[in-house]
């Protein structure tokens, strides 16, 4: 969803992950990040513009992957994506900044703003399931540095998944095997997941 100029997301400080143990790619070890990660306690709401640009803050990202049997919804960033650096690049993560209107929902924030997030912006069939399965950070560029991904599998029970959101183009389902053949076209956080998508899916 494109952001809007002043809108404030989550962050945490940096210094948090590292005292729980910064790693590099995907880790499925969700119980020794996420209840600290998501305490109230140790989250605040930063404006977006001034987060991107600091490194001492991580940005949680919720980050879907949609799959139906053994294949995988992915889609291309259009120009119309909020993350300019990200436009072009294929992805199969669907997900986006928790901001401070979902700062009303209490305790479970980040539980019902990230299936906000999903919801805005795809359509997927009733009956789906999902589940934060990993964690996933990459600090070897720019736009990884200052975010921290949370991992969630959905599984539906039909194929029949569409966007909703204009600069989702060319989404539909494919096999591990084809994403793998396309790795080199992805988002960084999609060829981290790729790689490791067995295991996320066990």
């Amino acid at each position: 969803m494109a952001a809007a100029k002043d809108e404030r997301v989550l962050v945490v400080q940096r210094s948090l992950f590292d005292e729980l143990g910064a790693f590099q790619g995907v880790t499925l070890d969700t119980e020794k990040y996420i209840p600290t990660l998501l305490h109230p306690e140790n989250y605040t709401f930063c404006a977006r513009s001034s987060a991107e640009g600091d490194a001492s803050l991580k940005q949680i990202i919720p980050y879907f992957i949609i799959t139906h049997e053994d294949r995988i919804w992915s889609y291309v960033r259009g120009k119309k994506s909020g993350e300019e650096r990200l436009v072009a690049k294929a992805s199969i993560g669907i997900g986006g900044h928790i901001n401070d209107e979902d700062a009303d929902l209490f305790e479970d924030i980040y539980e019902r703003a990230s299936e906000r997030e999903l919801t805005e912006e795809v359509v997927v069939p009733d009956g789906y399931t999902q589940k934060i399965v990993a964690l996933l950070n990459d600090d070897s560029n720019d736009v990884g540095k200052v975010h921290l991904g949370i991992i969630h599998i959905v599984r539906c029970p039909t194929p029949d998944v569409s966007k909703r959101e204009s600069m989702i183009t060319d989404g539909g389902f494919r096999t591990l095997d084809e994403l793998r053949e396309m790795r080199e076209s992805l988002e960084t956080w999609s060829q981290l997941c790729v790689d490791s998508l067995d295991s996320l899916l066990a």
